[in-house]
This record gives C-alpha cells, structure tokens and sequence, in this order.
C-alpha cells in the first residue's frame, strides 16, 4: 500500500504541528516514496505560528525528484513540481 493518496497527479500532506526535523524527515521520505503518477506535492505548512515549518518546506527538503518549488495562493502552502 502507498504511503499517499495521488488525485489526479498531485499529493497533499499536512505538516501543521509537527517538529521541524521531524516534518522534514517525513516529507523526504514521502519524495522518495513518490512513484512517477505523482507530478505535484503540495505541503501544507502554515504561516501564523512561526516560519519554522515554511523554512524546512522551503529551503531544508532536498530531492533529486524536486524540479522546482513554487508558491500557492495560499501562504501557508509550498508547492514542489517533480520531474
């Protein structure tokens, strides 16, 4: 069974409350879980309670399977466009 649930080419997952090292342990494992149906990642982090989790979105996750990192309408939610 995957470890995320692909809707029409785009994963969400929800960091809210969780420690940074612990949310970047986590969305880096979800990249290397990822198969090649899964074209956008969409990390909700939050933005009122502190930077702390939109810096690890941001800057600290690091992939091979990142093309590029983008922002959303939202700003509490970072975007990670996969190749």
């Amino acid at each position: 069974m995957k470890p995320y649930r692909c809707v029409n080419g785009r994963v969400q997952v929800d960091i809210h409350e969780m420690f940074p090292a612990d949310a970047k342990k986590k969305l880096e494992k979800l990249l290397a879980a990822v198969g090649d149906e899964v074209e956008v990642v969409e990390v909700i982090h939050g933005y009122r309670s502190g930077q702390a989790l939109l810096q690890v979105a941001r800057y600290q996750v690091h992939s091979k399977k990142i093309k590029r990192r983008g922002l959303d309408l939202n700003p509490g939610v970072t975007v990670y466009y996969l190749k």
